[in-house]
């Protein structure tokens, strides 16, 4: 028995890194899931792959960033499976700008993504949620959301928003027998962090900086960040709602050095 038997799930971004292991995890508890990625090569190829392994998982393209694309996806779930338990708002990317240089067309594009998508599949989620009286959707920001570094310009702000987010959903959909949570990964050995050390004068000194201020002295790994979203996603976490859960290694209970 895993402890998302039987629930129906919908995770974006889920081709890659986190969310891939999101998809595994899910479909390891007993989810039927369907995952979301932007590009239509790189997603059939995690779907084919998954399937090779004997895990279940479903395949559907998606801009998360247009409202028909999130509505068609959706609704398509939910007419295969005749409801929605789980959302997981994974899809993401990074953004390091220059406040003074930024483009508007820039700032669309990381808030669009990071924030803007996030609300459009809560708007399609929520409807089955609320048919049947009960849901659970889990966002996943970033201790960037409340500890920033300078550089960062505007994903912390992005991600800040992502959890003013996830405590309004809370307070209004509570009453609908409906959870909505956020998780902050720190550290963790994905593409997007690894793009970040590529933008660092020196990658290999960075890395060995990074590793030494974090207490667990290593990055996280995407299979653990999993384990914590199926936590928060599944009834063993029932009495948990608008709540911001730190998996970040120990990172944001330190006093800067």
């Amino acid at each position: 028995m895993g402890r998302l038997d039987g629930r129906i799930a919908f995770v974006t971004g889920g081709a890659r890194g986190i969310g891939r292991a999101i998809v595994e995890k899910f479909a390891s508890e007993g989810a039927a899931v369907t995952f979301a990625d932007l590009d239509e090569a790189p997603g059939r190829e995690p779907a084919r792959e998954l399937a090779a392994a004997g895990i279940a998982a479903t395949f559907c393209q998606a801009d998360i960033t247009v409202e028909a694309d999130v509505q068609r996806a959706i609704e398509g779930v939910v007419a295969r499976h005749g409801t929605l338990d789980v959302l997981v708002n994974n899809a993401g990317v990074n953004a390091y700008f220059d406040a003074t240089e930024m483009t508007e067309a820039e700032w669309d594009r990381v808030f669009g993504v990071d924030l803007k998508g996030a609300w459009l599949c809560a708007k399609y989620a929520l409807r089955p949620m609320k048919t049947a009286g009960r849901g659970s959707i889990v966002n996943i920001a970033s201790i960037h959301a409340a500890l920033t570094i300078a550089g960062m310009f505007p994903y912390a702000a992005a991600k800040a928003g992502l959890l003013g987010l996830t405590r309004s959903l809370a307070l209004e959909y509570g009453p609908m027998g409906i959870r909505v949570n956020a998780v902050m990964p720190g550290y963790t050995r994905t593409r997007l962090v690894e793009e970040w050390l590529r933008t660092q004068p020196d990658p290999e000194a960075m890395e060995r900086r990074v590793l030494d201020i974090l207490p667990i002295r290593r990055m996280a790994t995407p299979a653990e960040i999993a384990n914590v979203v199926a936590f928060v996603a599944s009834d063993e976490a029932s009495a948990i709602t608008g709540a911001s859960l730190a998996a970040d290694g120990g990172l944001g209970v330190m006093f800067a050095t």
